[in-house]
């Protein structure tokens, strides 16, 4: 009977590796990254952001920076007093842990007035991974499960 634990525990992977390894690095700004003179809620619209992607912000390091804010601070560009707060090495990553609405910022002088900020909508990622996911890989993980559960009895 021990014999077909691993088997076991190799079905399972199988059957929920598609779902997890689905999670998307999201560059902000596409090409452009996170700079002056681009509409980031314009480019936002129409993205879907899930638990689990990343956001990546990429900009010239001493330029700009980033600091996630909440939604009062975020509409009046106040910038937090805590350096510890932000982001500024010019690649920096954030990774969307829960789902809500998210606010970023750059602190530098006054481009967030000037457009340098994006609000986000981060959804639950279970349904939406799962619609990502070939129906044929979900079947195949399903099917192995059982039968390597069925082996084990």
């Amino acid at each position: 009977m021990g014999v077909h634990r691993p088997l076991v525990i190799f079905a399972i992977v199988v059957a929920i590796a598609p779902i997890i390894s689905f999670a998307t690095e999201i560059v902000v700004g596409d090409e452009a990254g996170w700079r002056l003179n681009f509409d980031y809620q314009n480019w936002a619209n129409g993205k879907k952001f899930t638990v689990g992607d990343t956001l990546v912000f990429k900009y010239k390091q001493g330029d700009h920076n980033v600091y996630k804010v909440n939604g009062t601070d975020f509409q009046n560009c106040n910038v937090p007093k805590n350096n510890s707060l932000g982001l500024f090495t010019g690649n920096d990553t954030i990774k969307l842990a829960a789902a809500g609405d998210k606010w970023y910022i750059c602190g530098v002088g006054d481009h967030c007035s000037q457009g340098m900020r994006l609000k986000i909508s981060v959804s639950n990622s279970a349904p939406a991974l799962y619609a990502k996911v070939p129906i044929f890989q979900i079947f195949s993980g399903i099917i192995f499960a059982m039968v390597a559960m069925t082996t084990v009895n």
